[in-house]
């Protein structure tokens, strides 16, 4: 067997940093509009005064490498060499077989560095090199000079392995799915569509075409969670090829067996789908169990790599007083993304069947990009329900709730709440309900509480714009 040489190796290197030559990243990047989630990943970039690497996880497609590359952009832009910059896209089989320190060492011989030239190492999609936390930390150790960043797409068992052997040296950094807000953002349709109006609370959120923006809310279910169907055309016409082949079984029937060992990819794959077609249900292991075919213990186990991979998220029942139960046989599953339903069964509208629980779980996915979304529950008991409840983290007391329609009933009927009404009055929650609607914003006072009113549409767009845009989140429901 011949062994790759040093020279072809450095022309790889070379064919993946054109910026070295040209001084510029590729136009298709360069084009690609900026995530909110940009600026603050530049700035933890640039602190190089703390000596970690930096682990940029997330979901596949979310958009990791055109944030990578617009980081390089922004390097370069700032005065940084091009040459003092190193991108390597692990998944290219010729670095197959090569350790990190090798490349790190063929760079800084070609540009003839020196372990004391602040460099700037990006290493994308980190998860093919066996044992990269290994490697990673011993660079970040023996060059301290250097920045490192590493992406990967099996974000949850990327950050796993960093906290077990990279303790001090890694800082993870979450990449999710697009918000709406985004959404509307990157589609160039928030500034006609959204109103802002500043108060002592931060900004506040209106619209003035409510039917438009529950349009865009429904193209946003079907597919708008990943940049690349927002700008394609031809992604959209054909949305289960891209989402399906591309990212859920790519995770499916490769990432989640290597790192795993999983030998019956197909139970994977059946229990994925049963989760993604009910979506935002209240489900059990016992009903899973028996609608799969798969055991108990290996659907805990499916369950906890699904979440690895950012595919699903777990919200756990409170009961009527808002108590935790001390055996949790039932519990709401929601896709992170609503569009990868649409992949799997036909995209949605206004009239489908299953439009109130991607509405849902859509709601759900804006908190996604918030360390509160670990302190949401749901509530429910007898034939009651609450859809979102907040525990305090310190006194686990429910602060505030939600209750998500998609329909203007509940504000002209007050018997369509009379679950959230209890709730309330059990808990004393006299001043903190939000109901979503379909169309209708406002206010009223039911069986002496403060509910307010607002469409579901312009909440999830309110979340994603104050969880993104001012970072410390205060107040969502007012």
């Amino acid at each position: 067997m011949i062994p790759l040489s040093e020279k072809e190796i450095l022309g790889r290197l070379r064919f993946d940093n054109p910026w070295w030559q040209t001084s510029k990243i590729e136009k298709r990047f360069e084009q690609r509009l900026r995530r909110s989630y940009f600026i603050i990943f530049q700035e933890l970039i640039s602190k190089k005064d703390i000596n970690r690497a930096i682990v940029l996880m997330g979901p596949r497609r979310v958009g990791k490498t055109v944030m990578v590359n617009h980081s390089i952009s922004k390097l370069i832009a700032s005065g940084v060499a091009t040459t003092n910059i190193l991108y390597v896209p692990l998944e290219t089989p010729i670095y197959t077989g090569l350790s990190l320190e090798k490349i790190v060492t063929l760079f800084s011989k070609m540009h003839e560095h020196t372990r004391e030239t602040p460099l700037y190492v990006f290493f994308d999609e980190i998860q093919y090199l066996k044992d990269w936390k290994i490697h990673l930390k011993s660079l970040v150790d023996s060059f301290p000079s250097y920045q490192f960043v590493a992406t990967g797409s099996a974000a949850a068992a990327l950050r796993l392995k960093s906290l077990e052997s990279g303790a001090g040296k890694f800082t993870d950094f979450l990449l999710p799915p697009l918000t709406f807000h985004e959404y509307l953002t990157f589609t160039e349709q928030k500034d006609s569509l959204i109103e802002v109006t500043e108060n002592e609370h931060g900004n506040s959120y209106s619209t003035n075409n409510i039917d438009k923006l529950n349009e865009c809310f429904i193209d946003y279910l079907n597919f708008g969670g990943y940049p690349e169907a927002v700008f394609s055309e031809t992604v959209k016409q054909d949305i289960s090829r891209f989402m399906k082949s591309d990212i859920i079984d790519n995770v499916i029937l490769r990432d989640l067996p290597n790192l795993y060992g999983i030998n019956d990819i197909q139970e994977l794959n059946k229990l994925f789908t049963v989760i993604a077609y009910n979506t935002g249900q209240e489900v059990s292991l016992e009903e899973l169990s028996q609608g799969t075919g798969i055991s108990k213990n290996t659907l805990k186990r499916y369950i906890e790599y699904l979440k690895a991979a950012f595919l699903i998220k777990i919200v756990f029942r409170i009961n009527q007083s808002a108590k935790k139960f001390k055996r949790a046989t039932h519990f709401k599953v929601y896709l992170t993304n609503p569009s990868m339903r649409a992949a799997l069964f036909g995209p949605v509208n206004d009239n489908s069947e299953a439009i109130a629980a991607l509405i849902e779980s859509a709601v759900y996915s804006q908190w996604f990009h918030s360390n509160s979304i670990n302190n949401l529950y749901y509530s429910r008991w007898k034939n009651d329900e609450v859809d979102i409840v907040y525990l305090t983290p310190n006194k686990q007391k429910p602060a505030w709730c939600v209750e998500v329609k998609w329909t203007d009933l509940p504000y002209n009927d007050n018997q369509n709440l009379k679950s959230l009404s209890t709730f309330l009055s059990v808990n004393n929650l006299n001043q903190a309900a939000l109901v979503t609607t379909k169309t209708i914003t406002g206010h009223k006072i039911i069986d002496g509480c403060s509910v307010y009113f607002s469409p579901s549409s312009l909440y999830a767009y309110t979340l994603g714009a104050n969880i993104q845009g001012s970072k410390h989140h205060r107040k969502f429901i007012s």
